[in-house]
């Protein structure tokens, strides 16, 4: 099964936005089913086939998330990192920023789901292959 170390590896490649379908596919390719990135730190939940599962560890200081969920700011500050204008720490600090608490990619529906503090989903993405 896959290890944190692999898939840390993996996204050091992840310039910006633009590389993320190519991390999908390689993590894809590991074994990673789904994984579910918070963006208070950036800890993230990976999972596997079987139940297998594994975290890491927070990757900055924790950030302050908007008790309500800006919409339409959170998807022109996604588009400006799908572009690959911003880094990954900067598209962070703007979903914190827009009231975006957590991501949920699940790599069997090619889908990236973004969630608000109280668990409303605010857009679901069809992840390019």
């Amino acid at each position: 099964m896959f290890t944190v170390e692999q898939i840390e590896r993996a996204h050091d490649q992840v310039k910006s936005g633009a590389d993320f379908p190519n991390y999908i596919q390689e993590i894809k390719q590991m074994g990673v089913i789904a994984f579910e990135t918070w963006v208070m730190d950036s800890h993230t939940k990976y999972f596997g086939k079987d139940n297998y599962r594994t975290q890491s560890t927070p990757q900055y200081s924790a950030l302050a998330i908007a008790v309500t969920a800006d919409t339409e700011k959170f998807k022109t500050c996604l588009k400006i990192h799908q572009e690959g204008k911003t880094d990954y720490y900067t598209f962070c600090r703007d979903c914190a920023e827009t009231g975006i608490e957590k991501w949920l990619v699940d790599l069997t529906k090619m889908t990236c789901s973004y969630y608000d503090k109280a668990g409303n989903e605010i857009l679901v993405e069809i992840i390019p292959s």
